[in-house]
């Protein structure tokens, strides 16, 4: 090894004019007396042209010095690339801190570690602000009510075929029909209410939205929180549904409150014991009113107990499509509940399709007095009651309509009016009255929404 290394640096000695033949180094090899081999370097000099006696050993001094550091610088060499890990040398020469370079390593990895995380705390705030700030103009906007977050205003319009209309074989039922007034035989006003602490309808809000349903089965329902709980089990926060796209309407599903409805967390499902007709099932004290499939008959189901509390049927009323709302769907029987108490509108044979209004008692559901008026059912698309006083829907399509007419039963006098409503979803199948939240309840197809209601004093005026 010596002996190459030392022939490889005896070219790299060579003196600048190695450029000409005669002045490269050359070797001579041959064997001596004793047969041992010896080699011979001859180098020209580039300045004397003979050897003086006094200059050759500095020459030679100056030859094996050179050597020497390169052997040396060699001999590193060789430790760097065949030697133990951690000498610090490699095979190109250049000094390395493998120790320092993983340690730069790992912190490099680290703060790209930090990096991530905080990019995403940074967009998880981000998002929180800009909640925060929608929150915020909306209690801006309506510093007095409470605020929900709506999800998803996507208009759905009625297919030519729905569905729904097919499901079990009709047991469904669908009508069109002009909004018009058309006088009644007669009006037969009874008594005289004197209510109080109650103003007229003045102004609706826009719709909230609060869930919408998933399945074709709610493409029209019935969803209620009571205005009047009773006992400890349920209260007023206590959100009911029903989806009433079915053969055998039964199920009554409870929600805890608004939040749990959103996110779709039913807290129990009570069997009702007779099947439902329809959307027009209210909650009042407690209990739960609707009309039995096909008949005439009214159910009051108590929430505490789970079990029929009352059955009767309400006198000649029509039923199962006999006097529906515009949009069908045997809406014949529609209950209602308001600041006065529980009533039934709906119609007759005697009153020739014009609404009647009815009062009933909680318990029993015996009907205490009743109003005809003088605008036909099948011409509004819903009704609610308000503090004693019946108002009609005009259209259940249009995405602006009106409520167009008032009853007052404190007069016995109708009119019409003209107070904005909004179909948004275009396909309203249920609007009821909470006095206690003082807001509208809809079921707008799939979407379940509230508007916010004003009152006040009316213009006089009736027809």
């Amino acid at each position: 090894m010596w002996l190459q290394v030392s022939l490889l640096c005896l070219s790299w000695l060579s003196l600048p004019s190695q450029s000409q033949a005669q002045d490269r180094a050359v070797l001579r090899r041959s064997n001596d007396h004793g047969g041992r081999c010896h080699y011979t370097f001859t180098v020209a000099s580039p300045e004397d042209s003979s050897c003086s006696g006094s200059s050759i050993k500095p020459e030679m001094d100056g030859v094996l010095s050179r050597l020497t550091l390169l052997e040396a610088l060699v001999s590193r060499l060789i430790a760097g690339v065949d030697g133990p890990a951690g000498t610090g040398v490699r095979a190109n020469g250049e000094e390395g801190f493998p120790e320092d370079y993983s340690q730069v390593t790992r912190e490099r990895n680290q703060l790209q570690q930090d990096k991530e995380r905080l990019n995403g705390q940074v967009l998880e705030l981000q998002r929180r602000l800009a909640e925060l700030s929608q929150e915020a103009e909306s209690l801006r906007q309506k510093p007095c009510q409470q605020t929900h977050t709506s999800g998803g205003t996507q208009r759905e319009n009625r297919p030519a075929s729905d569905p729904a209309y097919d499901l079990g074989k009709g047991a469904y039922q669908e009508m069109k029909a002009e909004v018009t007034e058309v006088a009644a035989s007669h009006l037969i006003p009874e008594g005289n209410h004197n209510f109080t602490g109650c103003e007229e309808l003045q102004s609706v809000g826009d719709p909230v939205l609060h869930r919408k349903a998933d399945s074709i089965t709610g493409k029209y329902g019935v969803w209620l929180q009571d205005p009047e709980p009773q006992g400890l089990l349920y209260t007023n926060k206590t959100v009911w549904r029903i989806d009433t796209v079915d053969k055998d309407v039964r199920q009554l599903f409870a929600y805890e409150d608004m939040d749990q409805l959103s996110q779709g967390f039913p807290m129990k499902v009570l069997v009702l014991p007779e099947p439902m007709e329809s959307t027009g099932a209210t909650m009042f004290r407690g209990s739960l009113y609707y009309q039995r499939k096909r008949s005439r008959t009214l159910i009051r189901y108590d929430l505490t107990s789970e079990s029929l509390a009352s059955r009767v049927e309400l006198p000649h009323a029509g039923f199962h499509g006999q006097h529906p709302y515009s949009w069908g769907g045997y809406t014949d029987i529609d209950l209602a509940a308001d600041e006065q108490g529980l009533w039934a509108i709906y119609s007759t044979s005697k009153a020739k399709g014009a609404i009647v209004i009815s009062q009933l008692d909680p318990e029993s559901l015996v009907v205490k007095r009743s109003w005809e008026t003088n605008i036909r059912k099948n011409t509004v698309a819903n009704a609610f009651m308000m503090c004693g006083r019946l108002y009609t829907v005009a259209s259940y399509t249009a995405p602006n309509t009106t409520i167009n007419y008032v009853f007052d039963t404190a007069t016995g006098m109708g009119r019409a009016v003209a107070v904005p409503f909004k179909n948004k979803y275009r396909y309203n199948s249920m609007v009821d009255y909470n006095h206690a939240q003082r807001k509208l309840y809809a079921w707008d197809n799939f979407h379940m929404v509230t508007y916010d209601v004003r009152l006040g004093r009316a213009s006089q005026g009736s027809i």
